[in-house]
Order: structure tokens, then sequence, then C-alpha cells
């Protein structure tokens, strides 16, 4: 993928989270084939960027608690 390529962020009627407390990992997910992805990106911030189709189809947000102020 280029970097000047747009992405457009998948299903947001079928959005859900899930939160790993044990490895602080947010999971942020758009629709159900997340599974599905054609490639991944990792963020300068730590973020995994899943797409499929030049939508983005899920993030991986790693450190959670730390961005949020909670530890």
């Amino acid at each position: 993928m280029e970097s000047n390529d747009e992405l457009k962020v998948g299903d947001l009627q079928n959005i859900w989270f899930e939160y790993d407390r044990q490895n602080d990992i947010l999971y942020i997910n758009f629709g159900y084939d997340v599974e599905d992805a054609d490639e991944s990106l990792l963020t300068e911030s730590n973020v995994v960027v899943r797409i499929k189709a030049h939508r983005v189809v899920s993030l991986t947000v790693f450190d959670f608690s730390k961005r949020v102020g909670l530890e």
C-alpha cells in the first residue's frame, strides 16, 4: 500500500470493542471479517491497523491504559 492511498473505515454499523486486561490491549473492530485482512500496518504510535480492500477493518491499540492515563 502506498502512503498516499486513501483508506475508509469498514462497517460502522457493526463496530465492537474488546479489551484484554492482562496484556493491556484494546481491539476495535469494524465489521465481522477482521480475520480476512489483506495487510497489517504497525504505526509509529504502536497501533496495528488491519486493512482489507482499502478499508480499515480493525485497530489494535497496545498499552491502552497508559494511553488513557489509567496507569
